[in-house]
């Protein structure tokens, strides 16, 4: 995820989906060392398909806000009931019309009831720019998408008026839904067809302040997998999941910003794509706080990375109570990567403060890796290292090729609870001599 003062556009499908995993034939390939080093046995995780994941409750919830009072616009709708269906509010869905004004009030009367549910219905092609879905809001809200919902196609037919940033943000909920078996396209093909990079589109799905709050059943990509464009985006955000989608594009499939604790994402399909990140974090000395996040039962593959944290330098915080669970890799290049040396272009100079990484956990990841970069890299900060990384059952063998680079860290501290395949021998036990230096660096 680049910095948000970007622009970025992010197409994104929104459909049922079942996360289906592929047996990974690893026969043939090996290591190539600098040295001899015990291979083991070949990864053997191949997990069947499963129903679909039924997310459990969150064991600490924030208590419920107090809505504000939204003007109703009943449309069709008494009000007993609890479906919103935005063609009662005007919305025409015929892929042209500008829809915005029918979601708006469909919305308003959805977060007006508890257990309300904006529907937009299949069979429809509904066209909206660029809108705030803001609470707070009932508890039980569902934002349910059974047709198609896209943006303006292009920049010459975004309305000026609109910000060219972002398109759907969804901005201070309590116990929320996105939900459905529709299609959520993004229209980016003309964005990237200008000349200038800069014109990027608008981006697509960011939650900067939700809390207790689920992505479900979500679908991503496209027919073309336009760059720099994240899956789903979330900051500032408490208590949300992120269950049973598939993403495909050309960023992050799903980046997880500063302000979020107790995030849980399962049953995820991601690639092609960059992988999931934890971050960029600490851009422009800032601090950043990021914890109890958890990533279990996910595949990736054909990406540019699997599962990585980056920081600049500079930046204040910490990183803590990091979980990856039961991953699948294909052809992913980078699998495992820490980098706090973070940036965009070549002119970052060296910094002395980081963010303080600690308590990252990887356990049963398995599968192949795109030899061009070795599968495992811990690039900590010269002055803050990184502490308590601990490696268990994790399995990665070449994709195709051999690996000529070993596993690379730097001032980074763990434990190997059993022996990674490639082995891991950087990786420095216990703890470094200026702990209490580092611990004064965390939230």
């Amino acid at each position: 995820m680049e910095p948000i003062s970007h622009w970025h556009l992010i197409i994104v499908f929104l459909t049922i989906a079942l996360v289906s995993q592929s047996l990974t034939n690893v026969e043939g390939r090996t290591h190539y060392h600098k040295r001899p080093k015990n291979k083991g046995s070949p990864p053997t995780y191949a997990p069947s398909p499963q129903a679909p994941y039924v997310p459990p409750s969150p064991a600490e919830p924030p208590p419920p806000t107090v809505p504000s009072d939204p003007s109703v616009n009943p449309g069709d709708n008494s009000s007993s009931s609890c479906v919103f269906d935005v063609t009662t509010f005007g919305a025409v869905g015929d892929g042209t019309t500008d829809d915005t004004d029918a979601f708006m009030e469909a919305w308003k009367a959805a977060c007006a009831v508890e257990s309300g549910i904006l529907l937009a219905p299949s069979d429809y092609v509904f066209t909206i720019t660029s809108t705030i879905f803001s609470g707070p809001c009932q508890p039980g809200l569902v934002f349910q998408v059974d047709g198609v919902l896209m943006p303006p196609d292009g920049p010459e037919c975004w309305p000026e008026s609109d910000s060219n940033k972002q398109w759907l943000v969804f901005y201070r909920l309590d116990q929320m839904t996105f939900t459905g078996s529709g299609t959520i396209e993004g229209n980016g093909e003309k964005w990237w067809e200008l000349p200038c990079k800069p014109h990027r589109g608008p981006n697509g799905s960011t939650l900067p302040g939700p809390s207790n709050s689920l992505l479900h059943e979500l679908e991503s990509g496209g027919e073309q997998i336009t760059p720099n464009t994240d899956g789903i985006h979330i900051e500032n955000t408490k208590f949300v999941g992120i269950y049973n989608s598939v993403i495909a594009n050309g960023d992050d499939c799903i980046s997880i910003g500063t302000g979020c604790s107790n995030v849980n994402i399962e049953g995820v399909t991601c690639g092609p794509s960059h992988g999931i990140s934890i971050g960029s974090l600490g851009l422009h000395n800032s601090q950043a706080c990021v914890s109890n996040i958890t990533v279990r039962n996910v595949e990736i593959k054909d990406s540019d990375n699997g599962l990585r944290i980056k920081t600049w330098q500079g930046g204040t915080g910490c990183v803590s109570g990091i979980t990856f669970d039961t991953i699948q890799m294909e052809n992913v290049r980078n699998c495992i990567i820490i980098d706090q040396y973070y940036c965009l272009s070549k002119a970052c100079r060296n910094e002395t403060s980081a963010v303080y990484l600690t308590d990252v956990s990887y356990n049963n990841i398995k599968g192949t890796y795109d030899v061009r970069s070795p599968p495992i890299h811990f690039a900590c900060s010269d002055t803050v290292p990184c502490t308590n990384i601990t490696m268990s059952e994790v399995e990665l063998l070449p994709y195709e090729g051999e690996l000529v680079d070993d596993p690379f860290c730097w001032n980074a501290y763990g434990s190997q609870v059993t022996l990674t395949i490639p082995p891991i021998d950087c990786l420095q036990d216990g703890e470094p001599e200026n702990m209490g230096e580092v611990v004064s660096y965390g939230c």
